[in-house]
């Protein structure tokens, strides 16, 4: 037995592997030792032989209650992902597994990587609408890179799209995927009328850095980018003040940021209804929004989610809140399980990538049906 876990966006610590039923293995801290729930390691065995996999420290985990019902997913080609039987006891996550190769990559959820970021910035720049812009560096010296779609037509909407903020939501650069392939596509008449509508400006990974060490939540500095937005700054959040930077140059006209929930089984979005300026037009458009990707996607739904800020109590460090608040635009932060949706469960690979990009697709045709609006 074996277990490499020296790879982009790895993460566990080995404690014991001497026993194949009793492999007991602790995930490790974000920097900060805050947050902690991401892992993703490969495991070397005997095909045909069964093995116990026991994350000990499970049981202090950022979001306990993310483990009620989660399966891990696992994969021998690092393509198709598929769930493990996985049970929460005693403090502990017990996975179990049947190796039918030599060696299977296990995780939290499908890893995004680093090098695959790269391939889907590089290939989408080859589009005509398309091009890059350098923003800066992070703390590890990673660039942050924004995408520019669209003609530059002044008397067009600017709408911002960002994703994974908290670098182990890899659910979100997958949506990222889904929604840049139909943008970009020639045949796709929601693409071209979004992008006859708007100049879209697009984030792909704002947190490269904790992405590549493995993190759950944070940045290299263990700063949780979510609630940087007030008031960033280069030594701790260069990723947020770099891109809040450019949105106030840029104005905002319509903004989306795509999160990973660990807790709630179903899509769904928190919008900005506690923002101090939240008024009748930003409430109409909200409900606009909602109905329109309720139309476009039987994956998403409105009866579950976060609660609802009290008028004027929202948090204005999270992104959604302020950018509402600053633009008095359109803003939603949206979200998608770890676990299944259990409004359209799929009990072999629960919520996955291919699902993440779906639903990036059917947020395409629901941010054109809203553009004119915004």
């Amino acid at each position: 037995m074996r277990i490499n876990h020296f790879f982009d966006g790895a993460n566990i610590d080995v404690v014991a592997i001497e026993d194949p039923q009793n492999i007991q293995l602790k995930i490790k801290p974000d920097v900060g030792n805050e947050f902690f729930q991401w892992f993703n390691f490969r495991f070397e065995g005997q095909v045909g032989k069964s093995y116990k996999l026991n994350i000990i420290n499970a049981g202090e985990a950022s979001y306990v209650e993310g483990w009620d019902n989660y399966q891990a997913v696992a994969s021998y080609d690092r393509n198709h992902w598929f769930r493990l039987p996985t049970v929460y006891e005693n403090g502990e996550l017990k996975i179990n597994l049947e190796l039918e190769c030599d060696s299977i990559q296990i995780a939290y959820f499908a890893p995004y990587s680093y090098e695959r970021h790269l391939d889907l910035i590089a290939e989408a720049q080859t589009h005509p609408l398309v091009s890059q812009e350098f923003l800066g560096h992070t703390l590890d010296g990673r660039d942050m890179t924004l995408l520019k779609i669209g003609d530059g037509d002044e008397s067009k909407k600017n709408l911002w799209v960002i994703a994974r903020q908290h670098p182990g939501e890899t659910m979100a650069q997958w949506w990222v995927e889904g929604f840049l392939n139909s943008l970009l596509d020639h045949n796709d008449a929601n693409g071209r009328s979004l992008l006859a509508k708007a100049n879209i400006y697009l984030v792909a990974n704002m947190n490269p850095d904790g992405s590549v060490r493995g993190h759950l939540r944070t940045n290299a500095a263990g700063i949780n980018l979510n609630r940087e937005w007030l008031e960033p700054s280069m030594e701790k959040s260069p990723e947020v003040f770099l891109v809040r930077q450019k949105m106030l140059e840029t104005g905002v006209d319509c903004f989306l940021d795509v999160h990973g929930d660990e807790a709630i089984p179903y899509n769904f979005l928190a919008g900005p209804e506690g923002v101090p300026r939240y008024d009748s037009i930003m409430a109409e458009r909200q409900k606009g929004f909602s109905d329109a990707l309720l139309a476009a996607s039987s994956d998403f739904q409105t009866a579950y989610g976060y609660d609802v800020d009290d008028p004027g109590q929202a948090n204005l460090t999270v992104a959604t809140n302020w950018v509402a608040q600053q633009f008095g635009c359109l803003a939603n932060t949206l979200e998608m399980p770890f676990k299944d949706n259990d409004n359209m469960p799929d009990f072999v690979s629960g919520w996955s990538p291919e699902r993440s990009a779906l639903l990036g697709r059917s947020c395409l045709i629901a941010l054109n049906n809203m553009m004119a609006k915004c």
